[in-house]
């Protein structure tokens, strides 16, 4: 069984998108999800996963595939959005586990598409939008970008931007540097405890 509050799940999604408008009819669509969980007590990145969805309402364009790598083809091999949700309780307990995201654009991107496709939401009420607890862990007067925020807290990128598992991987690692009270301004008492916010 596992013990309440230990693991954290962090979500990054990547949805299909344009340099411009969508094409008339099309809607932007999840065709990634990634998932890094986190042990909160070990404070460690344990585990990440990744979820390829097929789209029903959308193509992956070829602005799409150079920002995330992810072709037509891929997404085709995918789940439909339902099954990936399914996936998500099942598989990595979505509905009892705390879960963050960089920003609310993943928790709004669920919600619009779970709502559209009277599919059930797979997740609990406890979410972290972890770009604000950045902001306001390190004091900035601007919200940055995952990227960014990795240069400004002295961590690497690994992987690739914009695949949804490396970016749940590194936005993992940004939300244990800001619960483990390094690189903040200030004093050290005031540091969050693990289990403090995220």
């Amino acid at each position: 069984m596992e013990s309440f509050g230990r693991f954290l799940n962090v979500v990054d999604v990547e949805a299909t998108c344009w340099d411009g408008r969508p094409p008339p009819g099309q809607v932007s669509e999840i065709i990634e999800i990634g998932l890094c969980v986190v042990d909160v007590e070990s404070r460690r990145r344990v585990a990440k996963h990744r979820i390829l969805v097929r789209p029903v309402r959308s193509a992956v364009s070829a602005f799409c595939t150079e920002l995330t790598g992810l072709t037509q083809a891929e997404v085709e091999g995918g789940v439909e959005f339902r099954e990936a949700c399914a996936l998500l309780e099942r598989e990595h307990r979505s509905r009892s586990r705390a879960w963050a995201s960089w920003g609310d654009y993943d928790r709004k991107q669920f919600e619009r598409q779970c709502s559209g496709g009277r599919v059930s939401y797979p997740f609990g009420s406890r979410h972290t939008n972890a770009k604000q607890a950045f902001t306001d862990y390190f004091g900035l007067n601007r919200k940055l970008g995952m990227s960014a925020a990795l240069d400004h807290a002295g961590l690497p990128l690994e992987g690739r931007h914009h695949s949804g598992v490396d970016d749940a991987w590194n936005i993992a690692a940004l939300i244990l540097r800001v619960t483990s009270g390094e690189g903040r301004p200030g004093s050290d008492e005031d540091a969050p405890q693990p289990n403090g916010g995220l």
